[in-house]
């Protein structure tokens, strides 16, 4: 979705301009981040055991470093392959992972933005759920205060961007879209989600033997808040509800997914899993080679709406991933399972 999305910034338009939707896989993502990780660090409490800090880190680190350096080096040292000539964000906030605060869009790299907000979550994680713990009124406080308070932060955010037309879309940009603090969301109802399913298993089973009931609805939430972006200037409403709709119809969408009483969890589909394991190779790499791509349709006057070059892009995109996958990904994953074993 994500990479059919920027495609089209490019001039790999389809048709209908479905594509201008393509935006939500981050929130999509995020809600899988926050129900996997949350899930892995949740499992040892909900048993009696302590969390494994450092086995954690290192298995973050070794999972998502060492593609994410190979590509910010390429970035930085091949100027010419970038997307746009200007660098998002200096090279410090790469390599802290802070390059999501005050960037505007239109800039090379500037995808890295939502790494930047998963590498915070690793990190802030683990040691807030510790807190939590052993305070069971603080762990249904402290999520509905997060929410909360980026329902409301986003709200003054907007007024203070507001002109005469609407918020101003720069302003939307690096005051509410890229930054943490406005993006909790989907990550906070994904660690819910877990952490029902770890302590409450008598919940977590009526959730989902009533997934039947949730996808249409779900479907419907995220159809209305996209509904609600859908204007030339972004509305202080859409800005305040948007992505918490569409986090939780991507959060009741996860649970018919996993739900036995829907085919979703049955259904084996080839290749899938290959996908998957290639997919954040794919989203590093997307725009330098969809960048290329676009130079030599321009080249070779191909139009960039045609079949040919749509199809191009994905092939492209995912081949580029494949290569990036076993030469700098699965070597780490390797040594990950000897230096930092899951069990």
């Amino acid at each position: 979705m994500v990479v059919v999305y920027h495609a089209a910034l490019f001039g790999f338009k389809l048709p209908g301009r479905v594509d201008r939707f393509g935006w939500i896989g981050v929130d999509l993502f995020f809600v899988l981040s926050g129900y996997l990780i949350g899930g892995q660090l949740l499992a040892p409490l909900a048993g009696g055991r302590r969390i494994k800090l450092g086995r954690f880190f290192t298995r973050r680190a070794l999972r998502i470093m060492p593609a994410y350096f190979v590509v910010l080096a390429v970035y930085f040292l091949l100027p010419s392959w970038r997307e746009y000539s200007e660098m998002s964000q200096p090279l410090w906030k790469f390599l802290l992972s802070v390059q999501n605060i005050a960037l505007h869009g239109g800039t090379a790299f500037s995808h890295a933005w939502s790494l930047a907000v998963e590498d915070q979550f690793y990190l802030a994680l683990p040691f807030l759920l510790l807190l939590l713990f052993r305070r069971p009124r603080a762990a249904i406080i402290v999520p509905c205060l997060i929410v909360l308070g980026g329902l409301l932060l986003r709200t003054f955010l907007a007024y203070r961007n507001l002109d005469e037309e609407g918020v101003s879309f720069r302003g939307f940009q690096a005051w509410i879209y890229y930054p943490t603090w406005t993006r909790l969301d989907p990550l906070v109802f994904g660690v819910v989600l877990a952490a029902i399913e770890k302590f409450r298993p008598n919940w977590w089973q009526r959730i989902i033997n009533c997934a039947r009931w949730l996808w249409l609805p779900a479907l419907g939430l995220i159809a209305y808040a996209l509904y609600l972006g859908e204007t030339d200037t972004p509305t202080v409403s859409a800005c305040a509800w948007q992505f918490p709709l569409i986090a939780v119809g991507m959060a009741a969408l996860l649970v018919c997914a996993v739900s036995p009483r829907l085919p979703l969890c049955r259904v084996a589909i080839p290749g899938a899993a290959f996908i998957a394991s290639i997919a954040y190779s794919a989203y590093l790499i997307q725009k330098l080679v969809i960048n290329g791509i676009e130079q030599f349709c321009s080249s070779h006057n191909i139009q960039p709406t045609s079949a040919f070059a749509l199809i191009g892009v994905e092939l492209g995109v995912y081949a580029a991933a494949t290569l990036l996958f076993f030469s700098i990904e699965r070597p780490f994953l390797q040594l990950r399972k000897r230096l930092a074993p899951r069990k």
